[in-house]
């Protein structure tokens, strides 16, 4: 007899219907959990031995471990098999976040500690100078040079480091600033401390600072800022300046000075701009400076001549920017010039120190130095006479369409492998969805875009790489010994477009490089998603060998686990500032990315081997030393203000546990 319910057929497709969401929920969910960021040295069996103990290393005493900016440190406690066991030693914390307010909102901490004197002393966004215990993070001395922070800063507050200076027969007596701190400030200040006690050295200029830029030499306070550690050299230190960009046709002048380490008083002054009609300023070197002391020579990054975008007002010649200048360090004489882009139209600047080491050739060892472009290039130099160790071609690149510009026809191409891609077509579109691919398929299409130097128009061109790279200020590291060099990169595209003067209505968000025919506005080149346009890695982190000049290898630095929704870690890349640091155990270690992690790398294979998730934006190099017995690795944690990354006031550092060291 039949029953009087549903037959059974209609069960199933009614428990089909009502077991569907469940089961598209469960799996939704297992894809979410799959996705999830964990560390790599979670799903690894770490060794849990005794680890002999280091003696103490206290070497790093310039912002790129040495004057020549190689970033390699010789230790090896911490190695492929050890670096697993990493964990937090101390954090201190500056305070800034409390003491500023909001105006930590509009702050960079990118900082580099170096070690002097026993201390480790590094300067906060702010410019308050900082000395801890190495071993402890216990404050020993605190200096706050009481910036003006009215004017807001064109790059907003920063610094990224600190110079020191020893003279020896006043040190070994212990006399007041025979060691010294050298710190310039957002201010425009040059600042001399005595590096145990943190008081200023009053043989120094006037009090123990200098006027390294004048209010006069401005259109504007906070036009002219100085973010980079000093560089000293025998008794000179050498500063340069950050100058803002595209508000001025004729940009204040980006002259490089030098002065005596111990009077303060002017040694030279450099300008890599010659212009005597006063249309133009900028060239100037607002990144790190690296120094040969047995050569007497510093190494010069210079950036591009004001405006950024349009040239047609300045000197299509201009030799000295976008260029590294090896410069005499006791004369400011030029001894060489290296360009790297004729008349910029792309603000593709030297954005780093170049990286001095010896090469590795058949014929014996090589003085050279290594550095890497916003334009995605590397270069290998002989740093004796500029000479390109690998080939550099001329090769034609698109014109101007735009009246009164006069285009370079040829820019220098290298040899070396490319660390970022530098066009991207219609055809080449990412999307997660059809339609954001087809809409990014038309912006492509829609704007200049004739490839790498293709120049600024009034329709918009597309640039790739960005104005911020490539290549930033985080520069490159060169492991000695392998003869291999390491460099992170981003990857992504943006739209500039030149805005006549007399547009009607103007764009929001023109600058306006008054003296100039044109402003212009720059634009990411993103999906209505908010995904870049290009193809991912959006940041890489690349290995190049040497001694052949080819590609060792490159992996994605940094996932979307802090960007994307549910915290989903696609293997992606993100774009980054900061740099990488490499040591003799094989590893390499870097920041940067914008899921604020610090990570370990094994330098020969490019494999992750471990990360820590940081209390902050790490976009800072991080260094190492040794005390106790044990290597650490530090890195600040504070965020930043233009990609808006997680703000703090963090100094962290890492080491084995105490009771994994053994003896010596």
């Amino acid at each position: 007899m039949p029953g009087l319910g549903p037959s059974k057929p209609v069960y199933r497709v009614a428990l089909v219907f009502l077991l569907a969401p469940a089961v598209i929920g469960a799996g939704l969910a297992v894809a979410v959990w799959a996705l999830q960021y964990r560390p790599p040295q979670s799903g690894r069996i770490q060794a849990s031995g005794p680890v002999a103990a280091v003696r103490d290393d206290l070497s790093w005493t310039t912002v790129g471990g040495d004057t020549g900016h190689l970033r390699h440190s010789a230790l090896r406690q911490l190695t492929p098999e050890t670096v697993g066991g990493l964990q937090p030693a101390w954090t201190y914390r500056t305070g800034e976040a409390a003491r500023r307010g909001k105006l930590i909102k509009r702050s960079k901490f990118q900082a580099t500690p170096i070690l002097a004197a026993g201390n480790l002393v590094f300067c906060t966004p702010f410019n308050r100078v900082i000395a801890l215990d190495p071993a402890t993070g216990r404050e020993k001395w605190v200096h706050d040079p009481d910036i003006d922070t009215d004017p807001r800063p064109a790059n907003d507050f920063n610094c990224r480091g600190v110079a020191s200076w020893t003279e020896q027969t006043r040190a070994a007596r212990g006399l007041p600033c025979g060691e010294r701190i050298l710190t310039a400030t957002n201010d425009r200040r040059l600042i001399a401390l005595d590096a145990r006690t943190g008081r200023p050295c009053k043989d120094f200029g006037l009090g123990g600072q200098v006027a390294v830029v004048r209010d006069s030499e401005t259109h504007r306070p906070g036009e002219v800022q100085i973010v980079a550690a000093p560089a000293v050299i025998g008794d000179v230190v050498v500063v340069g300046s950050s100058v803002a960009d595209n508000r001025y046709a004729a940009a204040a002048s980006g002259a490089v000075r030098a002065f005596d380490v111990r009077t303060g008083q002017p040694v030279w002054r450099l300008d890599p701009v010659a212009s005597a009609d006063g249309r133009t300023g900028g060239g100037n070197v607002w990144s790190s400076i690296s120094a040969d002391p047995t050569r007497d020579l510093v190494f010069l990054p210079t950036s591009s001549p004001s405006p950024d975008f349009f040239g047609g007002g300045r000197s299509p010649d201009s030799p000295l920017t976008n260029a590294v200048l090896a410069v005499r360090a006791s004369t400011g004489e030029v001894v060489w010039a290296f360009q790297t882009v004729h008349h910029d139209l792309w603000d593709y600047d030297v954005p780093a120190a170049p990286t001095l080491f010896d090469l590795d050739r058949a014929g014996g060892r090589i003085p050279a130095l290594a550095f890497a472009t916003k334009a995605g290039f590397l270069f290998l130099l002989d740093r004796e006479t500029g000479r390109p160790l690998f080939d550099v071609e001329e090769r034609r690149v698109p014109a101007s369409d735009v009246p009164g510009e006069r285009a370079s026809p040829t820019q220098p191409h290298s040899a070396l492998p490319v660390i970022a891609p530098q066009a991207v077509g219609p055809s080449e579109a990412f999307g997660v969805l059809g339609f954001d691919r087809a809409q990014c398929a038309r912006r492509l299409a829609a704007h200049r875009n004739e490839g790498l130097f293709t120049p600024p128009s009034t329709r918009g061109t597309i640039f790739a790489p960005t104005t911020g790279g490539g290549a930033n200020w985080g520069g490159v590291t060169i492991d000695p010994t392998t003869q291999r060099l390491f460099v992170n990169s981003s990857r992504a595209a943006e739209v500039i477009t030149l805005v006549p003067r007399d547009a009607d209505p103007a764009p929001p968000g023109v600058a306006p490089a008054t003296g100039s025919p044109y402003g212009v506005t720059r634009k990411a080149l993103l999906s209505s998603l908010g995904l870049p346009c290009n193809r991912p890695p959006w940041g890489a982190l690349t290995a190049v060998d040497l001694s052949r000049g080819r590609l060792a290898w490159e992996t994605p630095l940094g996932t979307t686990s802090t960007l994307a929704p549910l915290g989903l870690a696609f293997q992606w890349g993100t774009p980054e500032l900061g740099g990488a640091i490499t040591t003799s155990g094989g590893l390499l270690f870097i920041g940067a990315a914008m899921d604020n992690r610090l990570r370990a790398f094994d330098s020969r294979t490019g494999q992750t081997l471990w990360s820590a998730d940081l209390p902050a934006g790490g976009r800072a190099t991080p260094m190492t030393y040794a005390v106790g017995g044990r290597q650490f690795v530090v890195i600040a944690a504070g965020g930043h203000s233009i990609l808006d990354t997680p703000r703090g006031d963090f100094l962290v550092a890492y080491a084995l546990p105490m009771e994994r060291i053994g003896r010596e």
